[in-house]
């Protein structure tokens, strides 16, 4: 048999990103025999996954192949995929032609195709792999990430996703089941379910279709037998209904962990970004969830200085901050993206006055945090093992979506045991096994 090849990988940008990674390393192994390396010297070749969601990413791809071709061996190829790759298409080879081939976001499953044809560009965002049968390989023999649907709908105005990722089409639950079966029967306990709107889940099938919506999914995916954990990202506000709050809620499966992205508190701003709900709808969401169940953690991300955000639009976006108390915050800049409407609008927030909000913003989440996590000390939590840390330490996540660390051993991977904390960070918790 051959001597295998070598690929090494970049991944930029969300967890979708990483599943794409994860599926062409997948195919890469299987049909063309490669085998993953670190060391950028000895590969055959390269991919960059690249994210576009912010200008930096985008500006950084164009450095990283510039340092990644000079370190590379004569023979190895580049080659650029993901959504940056999708919205550039040949200009990224125009503007480095030592990339071999480009490949879009929608295109993940023509990876074993593309390398053999010297300056491939595969960039279709129609393109349906929703029923494609990618290989096994997993980052993390403990847990799954599983696509449920690819592309967006949504169009807000900020976002370039639905130009780079296309229109969103759900994947049939029996290979969503099908894909989680076969991850639960190698050891995974845990399983991610991803899409850019999860609770969109059913709105269009591609050559397949079926009544069902994401709600019905969590329903069947928790009756797989040995899967004990079930986590969602990212779901839309807009579709948080109450049946869907209430499964959240009730069904032991579902971690306590739940993303609620706001991007801005005033109503007039979620209008310009055509998000499609009020600060008022934003507020009853998260009431409803504190009152179904008080111990789920909600995160949300916040843009701030979109095009018109005035003094008093930021200060409804600090009301929201303060009253809902988000557990985890992912906080930006607006960075206007090619392809969106929101590029185009006048009354472009100065630098420095986003600067000092995202600031302030950032502070007072801070001091939120800060008493969250000194409020867990002496709690117990259910921490689901998954990862070996330097000296003789071990890390996991509760139920709820903290970072636990404990003093263990290879036996406590895989486990879910209770941990009382003892030590508080604003990142982390410590504890010891009970």
């Amino acid at each position: 048999m051959p001597e295998p090849k070598r690929l090494f990988i970049e991944t930029l940008g969300c967890a979708m990103n990483v599943r794409d990674s994860e599926h062409m390393i997948a195919e890469l192994n299987q049909k063309e025999h490669y085998i993953l390396t670190q060391d950028l010297s000895q590969a055959d070749l390269i991919l960059i996954n690249t994210c576009s969601v912010r200008e930096k990413p985008v500006a950084k791809l164009f450095s990283e192949i510039g340092v990644f071709n000079k370190k590379k061996k004569p023979s190895a190829k580049i080659g650029v995929c993901g959504c940056t790759a999708s919205h550039l298409g040949e200009e990224i080879i125009r503007r480095a032609p030592s990339v071999d081939f480009v490949l879009g976001a929608r295109n993940v499953s023509k990876i074993t195709e593309v390398i053999g044809v010297k300056h491939a560009v595969e960039v279709e965002t129609d393109y349906d792999e929703s029923t494609y049968a990618f290989g096994e390989y997993r980052s993390s023999p403990f847990k799954a990430m599983v696509n449920i649907s690819i592309g967006c709908d949504k169009g807000c105005t900020f976002c370039i996703v639905p130009a780079t990722r296309g229109e969103e089409i759900s994947i049939p639950s029996d290979l969503i089941v099908q894909e989680i079966t076969k991850a639960v029967g190698t050891g995974a306990k845990e399983v991610m379910l991803l899409g850019q709107n999860v609770n969109n889940y059913g709105r269009r099938f591609g050559a397949h279709n079926e009544e069902i919506n994401f709600t019905g999914l969590l329903q069947k995916v928790s009756k797989i037998e040995g899967l004990e954990r079930i986590r969602f990202t990212s779901p839309h506000p807009l579709h948080m209904d109450d049946a869907f709050l209430e499964e959240f809620a009730a069904n032991p499966k579902i971690c306590k962990q739940i993303h609620v992205p706001l991007q801005s508190g005033s109503t007039p701003l979620l209008k310009a970004m055509k998000r499609g709900y009020t600060q008022e709808n934003f507020l009853n969401r998260c009431a409803k969830i504190r009152a179904l169940c008080p111990e789920a953690t909600i995160s949300t991300d916040i843009i701030v200085g979109f095009p018109g955000e005035s003094d008093a639009d930021f200060e409804e976006t600090m009301k929201v901050l303060e009253q809902v108390r988000f557990e985890q915050l992912f906080s930006f800049k607006y960075s206007p993206r090619p392809l969106t409407e929101a590029a185009h609008y006048e009354a472009q927030v100065d630098p420095e006055i986003a600067s000092a909000r995202l600031s302030r913003l950032q502070a007072h989440h801070t001091e939120i945090l800060d008493e969250i996590m000194g409020a867990q000390l002496g709690k117990i939590h259910a921490v689901y093992f998954d990862e070996l840390k330097p000296h003789g330490r071990i890390a996991g996540r509760s139920d709820d979506g903290k970072l636990v660390f404990v003093e263990g051993s290879e036996a406590l991977l895989g486990e879910i045991v209770d941990v009382r904390i003892t030590k508080s960070s604003r990142g982390a918790l410590d504890g010891e096994v009970i």
